[in-house]
């Protein structure tokens, strides 16, 4: 079985300017609870300010809980800093996700940290959240590539790699976030992380701006990667990383995956739900080949 982490809800809408009802925001990941997925990232406790697409996280968390299968569904967090886990943890959250990149450029532009310092104030919130029990993700930001440095070296992915495990996460999500990874930069990372690490524990993140996301998710399973993040129809990019759109499309890796026989427990017909009805809300095409074709055709 391969492990699908949706992130369409926050990661794909979080830079979209139509600033959508909280409603409209749970049906969506309503409709992705009814399509199989288990992993679904909800939201992120950051400030309105900085990200106003997010500013309803509270409600849409409570919405979340006491409306849909709590206990057999996984629906993630993002959360920045100790105030937003107080937030977290106060409305019942289960898992978090914490986040650096490899990059000090980027850092500073994201969070107005480095990375040492990312580290530095993740220490409380992870430290928090192993006490309180609630499962920790983390995410490495720009691993192959950065806006404003250039190609990343597999070094530092592996420090930053290491030291998000020093913290007692579960699990790190390795993030290509302007889609510049090639499928023999991947293979060769990939090579070297297993040299540290056991694959189980790792995802892999693609954005598709340049085309290569599936052959690289492609590359990724062939070397041992068994976890990946994508997002419905496409949505998404990065709000301090300019021109990184598209995130790669669930639909999209569904389809080769299922071209596989991979098992991801995902009904195509209730994911393109989901996916045309956020589609329609925010006003947009698909970036996902696969659905364009779905929707036309009504055939796989």
């Amino acid at each position: 079985m391969i492990k699908i982490v949706e992130v369409g809800p926050r990661d794909g809408l979080q830079n979209e300017k139509t600033i959508l009802t909280t409603e409209d925001k749970f049906k969506f990941i309503s409709l992705l609870s009814l399509s199989g997925l288990k992993n679904i990232e909800v939201t992120s406790f950051v400030k309105a300010t900085a990200i106003p697409q997010m500013g309803d996280a509270t409600e849409l968390f409570k919405m979340v809980q006491s409306q849909l299968d709590f206990g057999h569904l996984n629906f993630p967090c993002l959360v920045p800093n100790i105030q937003g886990y107080e937030t977290a943890k106060k409305l019942g959250v289960k898992e978090i996700a914490l986040f650096s990149a490899t990059s000090d450029s980027f850092t500073k532009k994201n969070v107005n940290a480095t990375v040492e310092e990312t580290f530095n104030r993740m220490q409380e919130v992870a430290q928090e959240a192993r006490k309180d029990g609630i499962k920790i993700r983390g995410y490495v930001s720009t691993a192959f590539g950065c806006p404003y440095e250039g190609a990343m070296d597999v070094a530092k992915l592996i420090n930053v790699t290491d030291r998000f495990f020093k913290l007692g996460i579960y699990e790190v999500s390795v993030g290509d976030t302007i889609g510049v990874a090639t499928p023999g930069q991947v293979r060769s990372f990939i090579k070297h992380l297993k040299t540290s690490f056991d694959l189980k524990n790792l995802a892999m993140h693609f954005h598709d701006t340049r085309g290569m996301a599936l052959t690289n998710i492609l590359v990724s399973l062939e070397e041992g990667i068994s976890t990946f993040d994508s997002s419905a129809g496409g949505l998404g990019g990065c709000p301090y990383a300019k021109g990184a759109t598209g995130n790669v499309a669930t639909e999209d890796v569904w389809y080769l995956l299922h071209s596989m026989g991979c098992e991801t427990g995902i009904e195509i017909s209730k994911l393109a739900e989901a996916s045309k009805f956020i589609l329609e809300k925010i006003n947009r095409p698909t970036e996902s080949k696969f659905l364009r074709a779905y929707l036309n055709t009504g055939k796989v």
